[in-house]
């Protein structure tokens, strides 16, 4: 029974404790980070670019379709359309998956830098708190633009 208050008792200062050294937690506006960060807004424009090649390309592969004269034609040029279309998404999906890693990577990385200067616990987006924390998006923001 004594080694239980015992216990008891030290996971009561070791709470106390904790709870004495937490920094709080801050969270970030990310789709207000993304709409300030030039490096961000920049990817954007490079990925859809992309797109709208991709979109081009079916519109000029279209015009080429009309213009065959048999089945047998048409039927060859669609496989044809088709494997390219198919390799050149895939092209598109990987350039977009990593230069989106890459804006996340940052606005993740300088969140850190952000969360260790303010001594806080953790850094959440804004979609995850009801009620409390501390906003540090222009905080984020500010170190992005830094980081040049």
């Amino acid at each position: 029974m004594k080694g239980i208050k015992l216990g008891l008792a030290a996971l009561a200062i070791i709470a106390v404790t904790g709870i004495a050294n937490a920094g709080g937690v801050g969270y970030i506006d990310y789709a207000k980070v993304i709409d300030n960060y030039d490096y961000a807004k920049q990817v954007t424009k490079e990925v859809d670019a992309k797109g709208l090649e991709m979109q081009q390309y079916l519109v000029d592969k279209e015009k080429e379709y009309k213009s065959l004269d048999t089945p047998l034609k048409k039927q060859t040029f669609e496989e044809r359309v088709s494997q390219e279309f198919k390799t050149k998404e895939s092209a598109y999906m990987a350039l977009r998956e990593k230069r989106e890693k890459e804006v996340y990577d940052r606005i993740q990385n300088a969140a850190k830098a952000v969360m260790v200067e303010q001594k806080l616990d953790a850094i959440m987006d804004i979609r995850g708190v009801f009620v409390g924390g501390m906003d540090v998006t222009d905080s984020v923001i500010s170190k992005l633009k830094m980081s040049r």
